[in-house]
This record gives structure tokens, C-alpha cells and sequence, in this order.
């Protein structure tokens, strides 16, 4: 049977840490803020602006929501983006996903001043995280390996199977990995006799999007199973990527959905942002 990681008191943990630093910057005449940016009227993408509001409040941020109406323009969103770049109150900008379609996301993302880019997406960080010299770390990846950590597990050496290669997670999760010295395998909807290859893993991680979409015998006995996922059952009912009543008796240890990685990706932000404030302010890393 295995033993649950609990996603949402590791994050506390990390956010009273974070809140304790912000509090000794104030001492020193500095604010740590961050500014939202939601384009459209996506259900999800309203409560993951609240959600990270109320993390800010948390931990002692300034924060701004900047909501637009779907029909919002492109210049109009680079106008938003360069003021924010320019605004010294701010030290982190995060424009939510997915972004209208007529949203050029991409350049949007390449607008944002790579020292305020706490989502760690801008392509200038991208290849500083690449080479394993980065200051911001995209925040699900970096918040699955807090977790794989706070185990007691030594990721080095380990044999990691990442399923799922988006430039959100999949592919900075196995850099990541890497960096951390384990052996990873990225698998994807090309990739043969993927049940193999998972049984393999002394460390799986699921970011497909799928439901149920990893069952037992896709996972080998005593894996460490970090569920990703974020889907709706046929019931509504929020799950994983990982079957969850049929893997979790032979894992050693499972993220559940809701209450795993999701908190982490929060705590993760914050994290960045606190970063964020101390690189503009001239704190060396």
C-alpha cells in the first residue's frame, strides 16, 4: 500500500519559508509583487487566478489581476505586457493559459521580460534551465521534484519515465530529472510498447491529461507515482491521469488528485517570484 505525498502540506511548508524571506526583504524596504494577466471568461482559468491571489495574501505579495474581455487584441495584451515589464512594483508577470485564439501565445510569452518571467516559459529560460543554469524553474516541474524530495528518496541514479513531452511540463520535467542525475525516459503517443517502458520506472510521471490513462500494469512494484493530471471523470468528478484505486497498492508512494502536485504549482510561483524580486533587486544566485 502506498504512502500518500500530500501535496498540500508540503506547500505550506514551502510558502511559510517564502513568507518568512518576504518579510525580511520588507525589512529592507522591499515588496515582492506579482502581476496576473487573464484574457476570456475561462471557468478553470478564474479560479486558478483566485487561487494564486489568495497564495499571494499568503505569503505577504503585493498582486494585480488584470482581466480582459475575450475579444482583447493582440497589440492591446503586448501594450498590457511591455506596461508591466516597466512597472518597478512588479516583479513577476504571468499571463494565464490558454490564451484566445486569435492570441499570438508565443509572442506573448517572448514579451515578457525574462526577469519577470516567473511561469520560467520565456525562451531565454528555456535554455537556461537546458544547460543547468537557471534562476526560475518552470513551477509544476519544479514542484513535482519538491515533492519526490520530501520523501526521502534520492532521485540520482534512479530510472524516471516521464509520459508526456509539453513544453509545460513533459519537457522541462525530464531536464529536471536530469539535472538531479537520473536516467529518464520521455514517452509519448509514438511511443511502442509503452506499458514496458513504464514498468521500468523506479520513478513514473504522468502529464498526459487523460483519465485513468496509467493502470497497474503499467507500474512496476515500489515506484514512486506522481499524477500530473488534472481531468474530469465521466461523473464530473475531478481525477488523475493515474487509475488511483488500482495503482496506489502497489506503489510506495502516490500523489492523489485533488491535494498533490496542484498545490505545488502555486507554492512553486510564489517561489519564482520571490526569486524574481531578488534578482531585481541585486541579490546574487
Amino acid at each position: 500500500m502506498a504512502k500518500i505525498i500530500d501535496g498540500t502540506a508540503v506547500s505550506v511548508a514551502v510558502k511559510t519559508d517564502i513568507a518568512n524571506e518576504a518579510i525580511k526583504l520588507k525589512e529592507q524596504g522591499i515588496s515582492v509583487g506579482l502581476a496576473v494577466v487573464l484574457v476570456g471568461d475561462n471557468p478553470a482559468s478564474k479560479i486558478y487566478v483566485k487561487n494564486k491571489k489568495k497564495a499571494c495574501e499568503a505569503v505577504g505579495f503585493y498582486s494585480e489581476e488584470h482581466i480582459l474581455p475575450e475579444q482583447t487584441k493582440q497589440d492591446e495584451l503586448m501594450s498590457l505586457v511591455q506596461k508591466l515589464n516597466n512597472d518597478d512594483k512588479i516583479n513577476g508577470i504571468l499571463v494565464q493559459s490558454p490564451l484566445p485564439v486569435h492570441i499570438d501565445e508565443s509572442a506573448v510569452i517572448e514579451a515578457i521580460d525574462p526577469q519577470k518571467d516567473v511561469d520560467a516559459f520565456h525562451p531565454y529560460n528555456v535554455g537556461k534551465i537546458m544547460i543547468g543554469d537557471f534562476a526560475f524553474l518552470p513551477c509544476t516541474p519544479a514542484g513535482v521534484i519538491e515533492l519526490i524530495k520530501s520523501t526521502g528518496i534520492e532521485i540520482s541514479g534512479k530510472n524516471c519515465v516521464v509520459i508526456g513531452r509539453s513544453n509545460i511540463v513533459g519537457k522541462p520535467m525530464s531536464m529536471l530529472l536530469l539535472h538531479n542525475n537520473a536516467t529518464v525516459t520521455i514517452c509519448h503517443s509514438k511511443t511502442k510498447n509503452l506499458s514496458e517502458v513504464c514498468k521500468t520506472a523506479d520513478i513514473l510521471i504522468s502529464a498526459v491529461g487523460i483519465s485513468n490513462f496509467v493502470r497497474m500494469d503499467m507500474v512496476k512494484s515500489g515506484a514512486v507515482v506522481i499524477d500530473v493530471g488534472m481531468n474530469r471523470d465521466e461523473n464530473g468528478k475531478l481525477c488523475g491521469d493515474v487509475n488511483f484505486s488500482e495503482v496506489e497498492p502497489i506503489a510506495s508512494y502516490i500523489t492523489p488528485v485533488p491535494g498533490g502536485v496542484g498545490p505545488m504549482t502555486i507554492a512553486m510561483l510564489m517561489k519564482n517570484t520571490l526569486t524574481a524580486a531578488k534578482i531585481q533587486n541585486g541579490f546574487e544566485f
